[in-house]
């Protein structure tokens, strides 16, 4: 049985060129995602050479949990990159958290006040990007025509 609709999962035709906003978005996405996994892998380095808390099962979950958050920003970079229309929805979460995340940590202060305001301002760029009406359009989501029937 064969279909004309393209599938909901599969890249825009080359056509239709990547919007910016969208590369930009793909790119800070994977940039979270890349510096959450080297913070498991430096939770487990740090477990391995015996500079770890008291508890070695809290300090292997603890890494383990990190290095599978990083899963859905990578997974979401990737999807935007290729214009697949489920990866906004991935993305806006993982931006949902590091918005209200980097706010509290810059409440601290000193270079926590950096920290938190580079990752509540790249959050805020994020989602920007990806709900702009171009990326919309790009990954094929928006208002559906009726379909005739």
């Amino acid at each position: 049985m064969s279909t004309d609709a393209p599938s909901t999962d599969s890249p825009r035709p080359p056509a239709s060129s990547r919007p910016a906003r969208l590369a930009v978005a793909a790119v800070l996405v994977a940039a979270q995602g890349l510096v959450v996994a080297g913070l498991g892998i430096s939770m487990l380095v740090m477990l391995l050479t015996g500079r770890h808390a008291d508890d070695t099962v809290q300090a292997l979950t603890g890494a383990v949990t990190v290095l599978a958050l990083a899963v859905l920003p990578l997974a979401a970079a990737r999807g935007l990159w290729l214009l697949r229309r489920w990866s906004r929805g991935p993305a806006m979460i993982v931006q949902l958290m590091a918005v209200p995340a980097g706010w509290q940590m810059a409440q601290n202060g000193g270079v926590w006040l950096a920290l938190g305001v580079t990752i509540a301002l790249i959050g805020l760029a994020v989602l920007v990007c990806v709900l702009s009406p171009t990326a919309t359009e790009a990954l094929g989501i928006g208002p559906r025509e009726p379909r005739d029937g």
